[in-house]
């Protein structure tokens, strides 16, 4: 699972049927590489966008649910 979501980021024009056939094996169905290959595309687009336009978060974010 973390292979194929890694292929997504990195060279997602080169996954080809191996790659589902080898989540199939692992007990994937494909509903669920749906969902990761959903997740993992969002992420990589939202990031993309959120660095091309410099969000940057605000200065609570790096407090909230962390220890200080």
């Amino acid at each position: 699972m973390l292979d194929f979501a890694v292929k997504i980021t990195r060279e997602s024009a080169a996954i080809e049927a191996a790659d589902f056939e080898a989540l199939a094996r692992h007990g994937f169905s494909d509903s669920d590489v749906w969902d990761i290959g959903a997740i993992a595309g969002f992420f990589n687009f939202s990031n993309r966008m959120a660095n091309m336009a410099a969000v940057r978060p605000n200065a609570e974010f790096y407090t909230t649910g962390r220890r200080v």
